[in-house]
């Protein structure tokens, strides 16, 4: 074959089968110039050759890629869709456990931590109000069931996939909206049945506290509730027993009824803090005790020579007052005991009489102010998710403390019996889990300055009154 002519640096050719040239070709000759960078042998030189295995190197990788995770979504497939597990068919339903269990008094009460007339009763006002509704895959009255039954006993996510024979997402997502719909229920159940106050509970006119505590309210107190927090936030939430929880604050009337709660703050959080933010970012929705000016004119009769003596005279400039430790200051609404003295009705238990009228005071303040302590013991006997709260979102755990304050709420307010508020209601001083609130080892820590002095005349004035009567 004749050689091929090279033509100017304007124009391209290549040649045929038969040798001839042929204009514009995808394949063209080169310039007489290009033929520097060829050596003798026709082989590329040591810059070229580089970057061509770099260039093979890169699609080899480029390929590898490709393959592995074309390997990877065959095996996600093949685990997903071809290596299923055979459908379940259990001996008894999740519906079927739920409607036997509610069948025998004892079992549902154990089971779901409540009776089956008050079951009944919350599964129908969830459904008429607040969204609860059955689909495909599980009615309303099982999810309710699944719910309950996680938070009294506890029970995990995948206890409730073997109990109910579900799967696991139709379980999570069952369990989140019936946490939905209670918590709908707790905007309109965790508030005070008369926003005004204007009853006085029967436990105050007891001759033990009338008519010193007419005007009481009810009580604030904290108590720490264990969570489980990412590790970069576990110093936050680590509270004074060295466990991470959550310091939730509440308010609660004599009924043993919660009427307010702010959960969310770290477990080493003050509880000054906490109710701080409780009145200023949440004071739309504190129950704040009403404020005015009264006179209480009080006439103690003295058996000495018959007369009565008119002893003391208090302006107060609060209406109505809540009860609360020494962890908070003497203020107007909120009525404090005396600090250094004992206070906490286990330590009058196990010591003496109360000595003096600050001692008479506390011990009375305090026999009152336990009712907090009780509502307390009754949720977290009857909703034990409450001793150790599964690894959820952060947000989630927030929920299910005030979802369970809120089913603690319509238990009590439903009138139908319950065995512990029957305990509490047969004993003032029956608390069923002995434990220590929020405030206990930080009595010294609030300032005097906070004090308010019409606070301190107030409780001056009742301490007298009933050191004098007793």
């Amino acid at each position: 074959m004749a050689d091929a002519g090279v033509g100017s640096d304007d124009d391209w050719w290549s040649t045929t089968d038969d040798g001839a040239p042929t204009e514009d070709s995808d394949d063209k000759w080169t310039t007489d110039d290009d033929w520097s960078d060829v050596d003798d042998e026709g082989d590329f030189t040591d810059d070229e050759e580089a970057v061509l295995m770099m260039h093979v190197a890169r699609c080899q990788q480029k390929r590898r890629r490709i393959a592995t995770a074309v390997m990877l979504l065959g095996m996600y497939h093949c685990d997903k869709f071809m290596n299923k597990a055979g459908y379940r068919v259990p001996h008894e339903t999740g519906y079927q456990w739920t409607m036997r269990t509610l069948g025998n008094r004892t079992q549902c009460y154990n089971m779901f931590r409540m009776h089956s007339d008050v079951f009944y009763s919350l599964h129908t006002l969830l459904v008429e109000r607040y969204g609860l509704q059955s689909t495909t895959k599980m009615t309303s009255i099982e999810a309710l069931a699944m719910f309950l039954w996680m938070c009294g006993a506890p029970q995990s996510m995948r206890q409730a996939d073997n109990r109910f024979e579900r799967s696991l997402g139709t379980c999570s997502n069952k369990f989140d909206k019936v946490l939905s719909s209670v918590m709908k229920l707790a905007i309109d159940i965790i508030r005070p049945k008369d926003t005004q106050f204007s009853t006085i509970h029967r436990r105050l006119q007891s001759p033990r506290f009338a008519p010193y505590f007419d005007k009481c309210i009810g009580a604030i107190d904290g108590t720490h509730v264990p969570v489980t927090v990412p590790t970069e936030k576990v110093v936050q939430y680590t509270g004074r027993k060295g466990i991470t929880t959550q310091n939730v604050l509440a308010v609660c009337d004599f009924d043993m009824r919660f009427t307010f709660v702010l959960a969310g703050w770290p477990g080493s959080v003050h509880d000054m803090r906490v109710f701080n933010d409780a009145l200023e970012k949440f004071g739309d929705k504190f129950p704040h005790p009403p404020l005015g000016m009264y006179g209480l004119l009080h006439f103690f009769i003295v058996f000495v020579i018959v007369f009565v003596m008119l002893l003391t005279q208090v302006l107060c400039c609060v209406d109505k007052f809540y009860l609360v430790d020494s962890g908070y200051p003497n203020r107007p609404g909120f009525l404090a005991p005396y600090r250094g003295t004992k206070y906490h009705v286990p330590e009058w238990r196990e010591g003496p009489a109360p000595r003096g009228k600050k001692e008479l005071f506390n011990y009375t303040h305090s026999s009152l102010r336990n009712v907090i302590e009780r509502s307390f013991g009754v949720l977290k006997m009857k909703w034990r998710i409450l001793l150790d709260l599964p690894s959820f979102p952060m947000a989630k755990q927030s929920k299910i403390i005030m979802a369970c304050m809120a089913l603690h709420n319509f238990i009590r307010q439903s009138g139908m019996m319950d065995d512990l508020f029957d305990l509490c209601d047969q004993d003032e001083n029956y608390i069923p889990i002995e434990e220590g609130t929020s405030t206990q080892t930080t009595r010294g820590t609030t300032r005097f300055g906070d004090e308010d002095e019409n606070m301190n005349q107030f409780r001056d004035w009742i301490a007298n009154g009933l050191f004098t009567r007793s």
